[in-house]
């Protein structure tokens, strides 16, 4: 008996004693110096799970501003801002004005935009339908974040965007503008895996079913996990066991970026994603979608592949990255980013099954954000 419970109080102090240890690491571990701005534009509650992962991995990295402290996921960015009485409903903005340009650029060392999309009444209001597209409140990229691009590519500074930076809502110019300036191409075509097509899911985007008897003048009656594609007006559904062996998206990486940024070979990926010709760039990791020989028809009828760019880098300086996915959309515990090491329990993040969604932020997100910054920090900072 005595044993037993000795046994026990000695577990009990190494659960105890492990996060006191990893606090005292992460404490005394070296700071990194870079001021980085942070664009999000789609924050509809006070989560604000579109960039916090971002921040997550700048704080337990030890990148901290250059005027001192952790960056603060809900202070420390431009965009959406929710008021605190959220049940009033206010919100308010922070945007840089043109004649800030300059000055940020000038300023700052890297800009990350997380999110553009923006927030929509039907985001917003609770209680409105669901069963349509709402009106947007605010969001698109702009002529002031085109120049802002502008001004850091010119001075050589890290520029990092993420999905959706060039579809709707940013208007036409501006996003014909920044595809120019990042050396790519978007196709107009954006998708999204569902682990089921039933529309009596949890949040399924109901509007679809209208675009699709719309355009194929039949019913919506899928059921199965599966994949929508969609351009304008234009829908594409591929379902599993049908047009698809398996509807999970998976992002691959060849053996020399895995090393290069410590990602994972295949992961899956479960969010949204835009269809991009990379051009000259390199392409640091692809999307594969598995699938049939139906599945394959269908894809060539409308000039897509199968495999397609997941992360992009721009060739000459190194310094200008596209992530073509909603990377940075992951509600991760905040407070669990200042302990140092605590995050090789792998069995408590996630499992070991290949289409374990969650594997995307331990091992692929994390390490290839930490990876840019870290390799961009060290280069900056060469005697």
């Amino acid at each position: 008996m005595k044993k037993a419970l000795l046994i026990v109080v000695i577990i009990l102090a190494v659960v105890i004693a492990l996060p006191v240890i990893n606090l005292i690491r992460w404490t005394f571990q070296s700071k990194k110096p870079l001021d980085i701005i942070l664009v999000d534009k789609t924050v509809p509650n006070p989560n604000r799970e579109k960039h916090k992962s971002f921040d997550w991995i700048l704080t337990n990295e030890r990148f901290v501003k250059k005027e001192g402290g952790s960056y603060n996921y809900k202070k420390d960015y431009y965009g959406f801002i929710p008021k605190i009485s959220l049940r009033e409903k206010l919100w308010d903005r922070n945007d840089y004005r043109l004649t800030d340009v300059i000055g940020l650029a000038e300023k700052n060392d890297a800009i990350y935009f997380a999110d553009t999309y923006g927030v929509y009444t039907n985001d917003w209001f609770l209680g409105l339908n669901k069963s349509r597209k709402s009106r947007k409140m605010y969001g698109g990229l702009n002529n002031t974040d085109f120049l802002l691009i502008k001004e850091m590519k010119d001075r050589n500074k890290l520029i990092i965007m993420e999905y959706n930076s060039f579809d709707y809502p940013t208007a036409e110019l501006e996003s014909f503008r920044t595809q120019e300036k990042l050396g790519i191409t978007f196709s107009g075509w954006t998708g999204k895996y569902f682990s089921t097509l039933d529309t009596t899911g949890i949040d399924f985007p109901i509007w679809m079913t209208a675009m699709f008897r719309k355009q194929y003048r039949k019913p919506w009656t899928y059921k199965k996990p599966g994949i929508v594609l969609l351009k304008d007006k234009y829908i594409i559904v591929l379902e599993e066991g049908n047009q698809l062996k398996n509807a999970m998206p998976h992002i691959i990486t060849d053996s020399v970026n895995c090393k290069k940024y410590g990602v994972t070979g295949s992961v899956a990926f479960d969010k949204w994603f835009d269809i991009i010709d990379p051009k000259e760039n390199n392409v640091v990791s692809k999307f594969k979608i598995e699938t049939s020989a139906i599945g394959d028809t269908i894809l060539f009828e409308n000039s897509l592949t199968s495999e397609f760019p997941a992360v992009i880098q721009e060739p000459v300086t190194n310094r200008i990255y596209y992530f073509s996915g909603d990377f940075a959309n992951y509600d991760i515990p905040y407070w669990t980013s200042r302990f140092m090491g605590g995050f090789k329990l792998k069995a408590f993040l996630y499992s070991d099954k290949p289409d374990d969604a969650r594997r995307f932020f331990w091992l692929y997100y994390k390490p290839l954000v930490n990876g840019i910054f870290t390799d961009y920090y060290n280069s900056i900072h060469k005697k």
